[in-house]
């Protein structure tokens, strides 16, 4: 019995041509092409204000809260791994508190690489901004009156 009773076929066969169109599941709509699709924002999707709040806000909530519930589970796990002495299932979650451990690292890393490229990108608008702005200043008839 043959479960294929010849070559493939619909839009994505061998030999057809993908409709240029992605089909979407009923009821989403697919964006717009271009970011200068209608209906566009016609600016940054964020100021440095926000930008700087949001650097502010890895710096007092998500550093500090991170850092004081990142241990929440060790006196539990080390306390279920001395439980299991002898079994491999102590080594396991030796393993999972190492691991955890590690990944909060990462995290706590990250945050802060975060923050930094925030407050950064904040400053960088704003000098590019003030300095065309004086190179332009500079080239106008308009300031030589």
């Amino acid at each position: 019995m043959r479960l294929n009773s010849g070559p493939p076929s619909g839009p994505y066969a061998p030999g057809t041509t993908a409709p240029s169109v992605v089909p979407y599941a009923p009821g989403v709509t697919p964006a717009p092409a271009g970011p200068f699709a209608r209906g566009g924002a016609p600016d940054f999707a964020s100021s440095p204000a926000e930008k700087n709040a949001a650097a502010s806000t890895i710096q007092t909530y998500l550093e500090p809260e991170t850092k004081k519930h990142a241990g929440d589970a060790d006196e539990a796990t080390e306390a279920a791994r001395k439980g299991f002495e002898g079994w491999q299932t102590a080594a396991a979650l030796k393993k999972v508190a190492d691991t955890w451990d590690q990944q909060i690292t990462t995290l706590m890393g990250r945050l802060a690489g975060e923050k930094t490229a925030l407050r950064r990108a904040s400053g960088a608008f704003t000098s590019n901004d003030t300095g065309l702005g004086n190179q332009l200043a500079s080239l106008s008839q308009l300031n030589r009156m």
